[in-house]
């Protein structure tokens, strides 16, 4: 069988991470601190090391500071066997970095606050993916996210179109996105709050529980745009998919104690692009991207936290699923 080729042109963030029990107000200092940690992380990163850790081949491209925050990065991304030729050093401006506040409350479900200071991810340019707009014809897949400029996620997203290569646009964080762009692109994978900003439709009931109706009008609104199939995940209520032909919600498996849903999300579409890429239905790749999502929040940290593919069929055996 031959093992997929996916490309991942994104972003890289060093994560600085804080578990308190508490979060501070405005203009007040707390003494409730319970850990702190870094971590190699970034949605672009995440997502590559999670198809690489579901053993098909990555490529990334994306570009990193000159610090040791960059160095850290790089060597996380080779480590993992992905290709990193073609992630590039700026010698004007750091690494990107975010801050990830954890708030841990006994008895109830680990909360997150991140705010990311995106560094060298801004400096990407048209110009440093010029070189893809034969060679995307390698690849079997593209995944993209929005935390590089729109305008080199656009000229990537026309080249793959060109030659036929299906794209994965994961849109976070959220902006506004035109018809143009959208028709172009053969899954896109926000949550409902990027859904929202996307569609205008809210997801969700005042408490807390998903509208179903209002799932399938999101849905069924950027179908209409042009996208081929659109993932909507729904934090702790599952994930939605749909394309012209179906329309499901599965839930989420709520079978370990989440310690860090940090990256949660990029687990989940790295594991479903994998999926897709093998062959599998949309059904069955839901499910195995939820097993390997759920192993994700199980454990501390971003990338730390990706599971291999053996971590993944381990728990799904566990879970009786077949």
């Amino acid at each position: 069988m031959k093992i997929p080729k996916i490309l991942v042109v994104g972003s890289l963030v060093m994560d600085l991470i804080y578990s308190t029990s508490k979060v501070p107000n405005e203009g007040e200092t707390v003494n409730d601190g319970l850990s702190f940690t870094s971590a190699a992380g970034g949605k672009g990163a995440n997502q590559a090391v999670q198809a690489a850790r579901l053993d098909v081949n990555v490529t990334m491209v994306g570009k990193l500071g000159t610090d040791m925050f960059g160095d850290e990065l790089l060597k996380t991304i080779k480590d993992a066997g992905i290709n990193a030729d073609n992630i590039l050093r700026d010698e004007t401006c750091s690494t990107a970095v975010s801050n990830i506040i954890l708030e841990v409350v006994p008895g109830k479900k680990t909360k997150n606050r991140i705010i990311v200071v995106p560094g060298a991810n801004m400096k990407l340019t048209v110009d440093d993916v010029e070189f893809l707009r034969e060679k995307i014809a390698e690849y079997d897949l593209v995944i993209l996210q929005l935390e590089i400029p729109l305008e080199v996620n656009r000229r990537v997203i026309d080249f793959a179109y060109a030659k036929g290569v299906p794209v994965m646009l994961n849109s976070a964080p959220y902006q506004k996105l035109d018809d143009d762009l959208l028709s172009k692109l053969t899954y896109i994978s926000p949550n409902e709050h990027e859904a929202y900003g996307l569609t205008g439709i809210k997801t969700t009931k005042d408490d807390g529980s998903i509208d179903k109706e209002k799932v399938e009008m999101a849905a069924k609104a950027l179908l209409a745009k042009g996208v081929k199939n659109v993932i909507i995940t729904l934090g702790s209520n599952g994930v939605a998919f749909m394309n012209k032909d179906m329309f499901v919600i599965k839930p989420c498996i709520d079978i370990v104690d989440v310690v860090d849903p940090t990256a949660a999300g990029d687990s989940f579409t790295g594991a479903f692009s994998t999926a897709v890429c093998m062959g599998m239905e949309p059904v069955k790749a839901l499910d195995f991207s939820n097993y390997t999502a759920t192993v994700t929040v199980s454990k501390m940290g971003a990338i730390t936290s990706l599971p291999t593919m053996e971590e993944v069929h381990a728990l799904m055996k566990r879970n009786n699923y077949s």
